[in-house]
């Protein structure tokens, strides 16, 4: 498995005629070799990998990884990857992943050679999942989906979004994830027209709707699950923003297959609720790729120019919010095939009263 990403790697390299790249990326260093440590980089030439860390990692390294050379240093690893780097004329490093101050090094240390950015070399490769990282995914949205089971008991007037956040977040773990994708979301009342709320000390009230985002990791790999429920009742203009949502989510999920583009899976969600007056309070693209990062490739939005890919996992995720009254999301996570999709996430997604 690793072994084929790292020699994919090696060709997309060549092609950019790129004599070695650093990898500093961690998600990217963990997706090419297996090491899960806060402290790494890979450094890749046509002929070696070699993962550089720190002496807390040495033993972590060799039970994680097998494709690449250990070198644990006691000096800053931009120093040792540049000296790994010293004898070739021409290294790649990730753009989007290293400091200006991280550049300067390199820049010192390796003169007269060239020193090339590259952007999502290695997220082109991860875009498609294989089937051991779909079976990761979908063992963390299982967990998900029975957490949110088992917390809708906890969701009742009088208790604050943080007590909820919390038992999410217990609940994930007792049922076997490592950690949070991310950080909680609970949305209560007027607060859940914010798309990305912070759980507060605000008491849920009766007649609320409750927005909960969540997601599981399992070995790395993240679920993002989101259900919105409302607290005994719901007024008439809610409950037809969740049916209109919910309609916008089921069109999304029943046309989206690998080979349209992530524009026009968008478009489909989004002229729905253009029809009910409500586009204007979609403020967010339709879903992103998951992986081992919970936001990665394709972005599905109405700026996208990327064409979906068959073995992408993505999330569907229509929302509605209008301030001062509150919001709805419904999200789930899919993989994507020739002729459709399968959906990981399994919790009911008809509105519920609790």
């Amino acid at each position: 498995m690793f072994q084929g990403r790292i020699r994919e790697l090696r060709r997309r390299m060549l092609q950019r005629s790129l004599d070695g790249l650093l990898v500093s990326s961690l998600p990217n260093v963990r997706y090419l070799t297996g090491f899960s440590g806060s402290n790494g980089l890979l450094v890749l030439t046509p002929r070696q990998a070699t993962l550089l860390s720190d002496s807390r990692y040495a033993h972590q390294i060799g039970r994680e990884v097998t494709v690449a050379r250990a070198l644990i240093s006691r000096r800053d690893l931009i120093e040792e990857a540049a000296a790994a780097l010293r004898n070739f004329r021409a290294a790649g490093f990730e753009s989007q992943a290293i400091t200006h101050a991280q550049f300067r090094v390199l820049r010192r240390a390796l003169p007269g050679r060239a020193l090339l950015a590259t952007t999502d070399l290695v997220e082109e490769i991860a875009l498609v999942k294989d089937r051991s990282e779909q079976a990761l995914i979908a063992r963390a949205a299982s967990i998900s989906d029975s957490v949110f089971k088992e917390v809708l008991g906890e969701i009742r007037p009088g208790v604050r979004e943080l007590d909820v956040a919390s038992e999410i977040s217990w609940l994930t773990r007792r049922l076997g994830a490592e950690a949070d994708a991310f950080e909680v979301i609970v949305a209560s009342g007027s607060h859940a027209a914010l798309p990305h709320a912070r759980a507060s000390a605000r008491r849920i009230r009766s007649g609320e709707m409750v927005v909960l985002d969540f997601g599981a990791k399992v070995s790395g790999y993240s679920s993002d699950l989101t259900r919105t429920v409302a607290v005994h009742r719901a007024g008439r203009r809610l409950q037809n923003v969740y049916r209109a949502v919910q309609e916008a989510q089921e069109l999304a999920i029943s046309a989206a297959h690998a080979g349209m583009s992530a524009r026009e899976l968008d478009a489909v969600a989004r002229r729905r609720l253009e029809k009910d007056g409500l586009g204007k309070y979609f403020i967010h693209s339709l879903g992103h790729g998951l992986g081992l990062r919970i936001h990665e490739a394709p972005k599905i939005s109405p700026l996208s120019s990327e064409t979906l890919r068959a073995g992408s996992v993505i999330t569907i995720e229509p929302g509605v919010y209008i301030p001062g009254t509150g919001g709805v999301r419904i999200e789930d996570d899919v993989v994507l095939g020739a002729k459709g999709c399968r959906r990981l996430t399994q919790a009911p997604r008809e509105l519920i009263f609790v």
